[in-house]
């Protein structure tokens, strides 16, 4: 920040630089959790586990697809930022997937399984503040 308290251009991007890698894990999660929704759909169109019914099936091969494509991202990110700081990030896919589990396929949400998401937020939460230098 200057004298007049305004934070140079400079400064704001390089903010927004190091912040990038925790956004693209964040999308991750969240193309992480999307990928095993569909990947659960898939599985559950199986009449038989052969290696060319997998593929056959859209929402196998959309899971696997993005599941890809979260990998491919997590690299990208991994590239620019420390591991230590990001990896606990993707815990939140457990509580992406929670969610759509209970919206999606309706299952049940019991005070565990509540617990569980809120000490992976929590977590989560923690894990960050410690890596902020």
């Amino acid at each position: 920040m200057n004298a007049a308290g305004v934070e140079s251009a400079d400064h704001v991007r390089s903010k927004a630089a190091k912040s990038r890698p925790t956004l693209i894990v964040f999308f991750c999660t969240v193309i992480g959790a999307v990928s095993q929704i569909l990947i659960k759909m898939g599985a559950g169109t199986l009449s038989h586990s052969s290696p060319i019914a997998m593929l056959a099936s859209p929402p196998l091969f959309a899971g696997y697809a993005l599941y890809g494509i979260s990998t491919i991202l997590l690299v990208l990110a991994l590239k620019h930022a420390e591991l230590s700081m990001l990896y606990p990030i993707i815990a939140l896919t457990y509580v992406w997937v929670a969610g759509l589990s209970v919206m999606i396929f309706h299952e049940p949400l019991n005070f565990f399984k509540v617990a569980g998401i809120a000490a992976i937020v929590l977590g989560v939460g923690v894990l960050g503040k410690g890596s902020k230098k």
